[in-house]
């Protein structure tokens, strides 16, 4: 063999020498990477903590990511915690309703309409009409949900909160008074111990905004039953025009006092819920 050759022939057996050896180290490496994964998978599914703890600082750490990358906190299940549903997803009724009311009061169709169909709904159950319901929380908030009076009634349906503590309990306590359909319930619960007080519907308008023992409720009732008729017209497919929203009514009684007045202190009985509803 020439020396030529023999350089050729020493350089091919070097080159298949490094490419076996390579392939030898490879194909180790891939077997201790596959043990590896083995051994994390049977670890994870024996121990389903560390999956779970793994599983929280990978969230964690992507959060945390975004965070950084948006400036704010990323919440995926926000929405859940709205108060909000597609209104034409409603019965035509229903619909009709929650549009009208959306118009007339400038408040969004969406949460409306959860407001709208839990109305239908605890209104069959208590034997109330939808709409009285529904009337009620126009005149008392125009659907502010965050609503208080001077005398501390609250949100929605303006119960008052310190009074009827014990009706919140079994929505988590006094804070449920700004949770719109929780404020409905105690609402409605109150008013169906209002109208089995008085015997009668009117009667039990008065008992509720705090007017049962007073010669005048400050148009209360003539109020709420207006608004009632008109949103009874509207579920039943007729046109009805829009109307400046009222305002709080918690306060009617006290309402023929003028505005540009001193002060004056008006006695409890007059619009206090508190002494005139704590009996129920």
């Amino acid at each position: 063999m020439t020396a030529s050759g023999k350089i050729v022939s020493g350089v091919r057996t070097f080159a298949a020498d490094v490419t076996e050896g390579f392939l030898e180290i490879t194909h180790n490496s891939f077997a201790l990477i596959g043990l590896a994964v083995a051994f994390i998978i049977i670890a994870l599914t024996a121990r389903p903590d560390l999956r779970q703890a793994g599983e929280e600082r990978l969230m964690g750490w992507l959060q945390a990511r975004q965070v950084e990358m948006l400036g704010m906190p990323i919440e995926p299940e926000a929405s859940e915690r709205a108060t909000a549903a597609n209104p034409k997803d409603l019965p035509k009724e229903q619909a009709a309703v929650a549009f009208w009311l959306s118009k007339k009061y400038r408040v969004a169709p969406e949460p409306l309409s959860v407001l709208v169909a839990e109305a239908y709904d605890i209104g069959t159950r208590a034997k109330i009409d939808p709409t009285l319901i529904l009337a009620i929380m126009a005149i008392e908030s125009s659907f502010n949900p965050f609503a208080e009076s001077s005398v501390g009634a609250q949100g929605l349906m303006q119960v008052m909160t310190r009074v009827h503590t014990d009706k919140y309990q079994s929505f988590g306590g006094h804070f449920a008074a700004f949770d719109p359909v929780s404020n409905l319930r105690v609402g409605v619960k109150v008013l169906q111990e209002c109208i089995a007080r008085a015997g009668s519907v009117e009667g039990g308008l008065r008992y509720y905004v705090g007017a049962a023992n007073m010669a005048d409720d400050g148009g209360y009732a003539a109020k709420v039953m207006a608004e009632h008729f008109r949103l009874r017209q509207v579920a039943n497919g007729r046109a009805m025009p829009f109307n400046p929203p009222p305002s709080l009514s918690t306060q009617a009684p006290a309402q023929s006092i003028p505005a540009a007045a001193p002060a004056v202190v008006v006695p409890s009985a007059a619009t206090d819920k508190v002494a005139l509803l704590s009996g129920l």
